[in-house]
This record gives C-alpha cells, structure tokens and sequence, in this order.
C-alpha cells in the first residue's frame, strides 16, 4: 500500500524514531508500504518516520544500473534498529529526499561505515560498506534521529534553501 510521504516542515519529521520491539506481521507490513511508497516515488530509501511511523525502521533500494535503474524488491535492504559500529573517510555527494521533494545539494558524509542491524525477522546483520550505500544508510538513519540533509548544509546554502523553498511553496 502507497502511504503519504511527510513533507518539510512537517514537526514530525523532527521526532527521534524509537527502537522496534516486535519482528511481526505488523511491521512486515510496514516495511512493504514503505516499499511501494519509496518504489512510487522513485526512491532509493525510506525511514518509516517519513510516512508518520515514529520507529527505527528504514530500507535501501539502490537502482540497478545495468538494468535501466530497475529496483526489484528482493534487493531491498531492511534496516531496523540500526547502530553504527564504525565510521571513517569523507565524501561529498549529491543528495535529495523524498521528504524534500525537488532540492538537491553536495552533503559531506564518511565515506566508510559499518553497521550492525537486524532484518525482518530479527536476524542480526554487520555491513561494512562504502560508497552509495554508505551514503544512503546515513542519510535514511538521520531520518531515524529527526534530522533533515538540509541541516547538514551550511549556513549560507541552509538560507537560500529557505528561501527558495518558500518561494517555492507560497506559488501551490
């Protein structure tokens, strides 16, 4: 089932997620709507707080290139309750957000991380990984936190993005 996606401003956003205590039925079914609303969007990830579910859930679907962007389900990666073990590097990238529709700006984030997670189920996971899916895992878990990338800009970027925004939004 698509669900709404929460859109900047909106307060909940800001909530710190809290941890998932039941591997259930119910939260199966939260990670598939998170799946159809991120694949409707197209999306590359989703943490459930973005459609209004305040929980320590979040996927990662990363577009296969060799297959025209193609996102099939089974590559999805579902994160619950995330901890980062160890963080190293730096790298900058473009990002956007579902929650920021039409924005994108240069994020510095570590290049190198490793987490440890667990999957539907309960099954406990360690990724250590670098590049695009370092990026997204970080940028999905600051969703977990109540946290926006646009918070990561500096202040200068922050200010033209507000105003741009507004500007933006005062026209629908």
């Amino acid at each position: 089932m698509i669900r709404e996606i929460l859109v900047y401003p909106n307060k909940t956003l800001k909530k710190k997620s809290l941890p998932v205590e039941k591997f259930d039925k119910e939260l199966h079914s939260l990670l598939d709507d998170m799946y159809d609303t991120m694949s409707a969007k197209n999306g590359v990830g989703l943490a459930a707080i973005q459609i209004g579910v305040p929980l320590r859930a979040l996927i990662i679907n990363i577009p296969i290139e060799e297959q025209d962007g193609a996102q099939p389900k089974e590559n999805t990666i579902e994160v619950i309750n995330p901890e980062f073990i160890e963080c190293s590097g730096s790298t900058k990238f473009q990002e956007g957000c579902l929650s920021v529709p039409g924005f994108y700006e240069d994020v510095s984030r570590y290049a190198q991380v490793k987490f440890k997670y667990y999957d539907r189920y309960g099954n406990e996971h360690l990724t250590d990984t670098n590049d695009f899916l370092a990026i997204a895992i970080q940028h999905e878990y600051d969703h977990l936190e109540g946290k926006l990338f646009i918070e990561k800009l500096s202040i200068l970027k922050r200010k033209k993005f507000e105003k741009e925004w507004k500007k933006r939004n005062s026209k629908k």
